[in-house]
């Protein structure tokens, strides 16, 4: 849906009908309608300075009545396009054309990468060469929208302040077959591409049937899809988890037949193979040609699933999304989403870009029932740890009931991570008062080692000494210590402090900083041991060692662990939290952090009570971590 639309000739009425040609003024005010905020002083100029321009080329092209769409989001995302035309082709379909504008006066190539560009006054980082970006743009509408031809979609980038000369090296891109790279100095032949795409006819209809159309993965994404996947790293599912994933395939057949919606639940502890069991759907399903999407409401594990599973496909990576993607998504326009991680699912997708009018309350998880025939829910009960997530198997059957649809429910047993072994998670459990019985002393598992480091300094260089041999460790640690943004020369704050020992937390954003990698990558790329993971990054995540900080949020007391909330900085626990919930989030923060080991857990309190009481339940066991 684009924010504003309207004919070329309208649109340069429009920029002509304020003094200094002020079209931001008339998208500014739909953007303020539409998400509840105002547009940035950089999109207003932007809007101002390139808007204009495509509407005369269209009218000195003969066609004042393309239609102009501008910012058109991209179904299931968050992404604009700058601006969609639509009109007819000389064959009398409906015709498109992606225009990503662009003010750059200058640009050249980095570091001869014909893929990547430098930009003058826009920072020393490089930016995606446009015509790949406005190429990425037309794929995925054609991937999304049904009934869209892919040939009937093009692609344009327009460097309309530029001259040849000045952005030379930005040719070496070649042009395909449907994407072209047009500069202020080409303007003559930008006309001439645009006549030999639209006839001077009517462009509302297509716009019309753009706008309306139903929202699903088409057919060759879905070929693409398979056929990338069969090219993965396969995974043998094991009795329940085999169970699962013939379950889904059975009812998703049932579904069409029947005409009906079935619900699946499957639960898990972490490692139980839940994601497995995720990925291997996807793949089969995408093979049979049925839509599906995978979804979870954690930034690090689905960029995680984007950069890796998807790894040097883009249009791989669109099947990846996000829990609040499917807020206007068409009823049933999914043969299966796989929500993965659904212990993440909110009361409401709403947030505050939300627009005023979206602000219905609807919940969450009737968005995501809603948008397909077979909702498939992956989840860790213990593991909600903030407020506001909802998503527990009482919560979605109760919901499925209200609706009258039927729930099937598959439970895991079998453990993959920590090593298969059901006695650390368990201990952790009782450990952590989320099963009756209170702590145990650690009676040890040959699958899988414990221990308690006296310091910091000792956790870590244990664990170093076995990244050292080519296993992969992390550190962790409860949101005890503030969180710092970077200086300015980009350099981490060593926020976790105890004692005389300090390291940074894990890089806030989506990129590296220094050597440390981005948020979403702290799990798994080099680079990621030299900071400390909280929570939100590590959830979803494993590796083969892990050591995990307890810090004076959560403190042995009287025969038993209770938690301080006042000792927590995580922001997440606002004033609306009530004492009992920062208790069950606090505890289930622990679970998490405890079981993302493989191989082994080593363990730190920085309260000596705690560390005590730790230290004599593992003592009986020779610990080698």
């Amino acid at each position: 849906m684009a924010i504003m639309r309207m004919s070329a000739q309208s649109l340069a009425r429009v920029d002509t009908a304020f003094p200094g040609g002020r079209i931001s003024l008339a998208l500014s005010e739909q953007y303020r309608h539409q998400f509840g905020t105002e547009a940035s002083a950089g999109e207003q100029r932007s809007w101002n300075r390139s808007l204009p321009v495509i509407a005369q080329d269209l009218i000195d092209a003969g066609l004042p009545k393309v239609e102009v769409l501008m910012e058109h989001r991209l179904p299931l995302t968050s992404k604009r396009i700058d601006v969609i035309l639509a009109g007819t082709g000389h064959d009398g379909g409906d015709r498109y054309v992606i225009v990503e504008l662009k003010q750059w006066s200058e640009a050249e190539l980095f570091e001869d990468d014909p893929e990547l560009v430098l930009v003058p006054g826009l920072g020393p980082e490089p930016k995606l060469h446009p015509s790949l970006q406005a190429r990425g743009y037309r794929d995925y509408l054609a991937d999304f929208v049904e009934g869209l031809r892919p040939e009937a979609v093009e692609s344009i980038a327009y460097l309309h302040n530029a001259q040849d000369g000045d952005v030379f090296d930005l040719f070496d891109l070649p042009d395909d077959d449907r994407s072209r790279l047009f500069t202020g100095s080409r303007r003559s032949a930008l006309i001439d591409y645009l006549r030999s795409r639209f006839a001077p006819e009517p462009g509302a209809g297509a716009a019309d049937r753009l706008e309306t159309a139903r929202i699903r993965p088409s057919k060759q994404l879905l070929d693409h899809a398979a056929e990338e996947l069969k090219n993965r790293d396969q995974f043998v599912l094991l009795e329940e988890q085999r169970t699962a994933f013939e379950l889904v395939l059975h009812l998703v057949k049932k579904s069409w037949s029947a005409d009906n919606k079935e619900v699946v639940v499957i639960t898990g502890g972490p490692g139980s193979g839940k994601s497995v069991i995720a990925l291997t759907l996807l793949a089969r399903l995408a093979e049979e040609n049925y839509a599906a999407l995978h979804a979870t409401g954690s930034r690090s594990f689905t960029e995680t699933m984007r950069k890796h599973v998807a790894r040097g496909s883009t249009r791989l990576k669109s099947l990846f999304k996000y829990f609040n993607s499917f807020m206007k998504a068409d009823r049933n326009g999914l043969d299966v989403l796989i929500c993965d991680e659904a212990h993440r699912i909110r009361e409401t997708s709403a947030n505050r870009f939300t627009k005023q009018e979206n602000r219905t309350g609807r919940l969450q998880i009737d968005e995501l029932m809603s948008a397909a025939r077979v909702p498939v829910f992956l989840l860790d009960e213990h593991q909600v740890v903030r407020p506001g997530e909802i998503g527990t198997v009482a919560d979605i059957e109760a919901y499925a009931e209200l609706k009258g649809f039927k729930v099937h429910q598959v439970d895991l047993a079998d453990q993959f991570r920590c090593g298969g072994s059901t006695l650390y998670e368990e201990w952790v459990l009782r450990l952590l008062d989320l099963e009756p019985g209170g702590p145990t002393p650690w009676e040890g598992d040959d699958q899988f080692e414990v221990g308690v480091a006296g310091t910091p300094w000792e956790l870590e260089t244990r664990l170093a000494a076995r990244l050292h041999e080519g296993y992969s460790s992390r550190m962790a640690a409860g949101y005890c210590w503030k969180w710092s943004d970077p200086t300015k020369d980009l350099t981490l704050i060593p926020d976790v402090v105890v004692d005389d020992w300090s390291r940074p937390w894990n890089v806030k954003g989506d990129r590296s900083v220094g050597d440390a990698p981005p948020a979403s990558l702290w799990a798994s790329r080099e680079g990621g041991f030299g900071q400390v993971g909280c929570v939100y990054t590590a959830q979803g995540f494993e590796y083969d060692y892990n050591g995990v900080i307890i810090g004076p949020d959560l403190v042995y007391r009287d025969g038993r662990f209770v938690t301080d909330r006042s000792a927590s900085k995580d922001p997440a626990l606002t004033r609306k939290t009530t004492d009992a919930e920062a208790d069950r989030l606090i505890r289930n923060t622990y679970k998490v952090l405890l079981t993302r080991g493989l191989r082994g857990t080593l363990l730190y309190s920085t309260d000596p009570e705690t560390q005590e009481f730790l230290t004599s339940l593992i003592r009986a066991r020779s610990i080698t971590v």
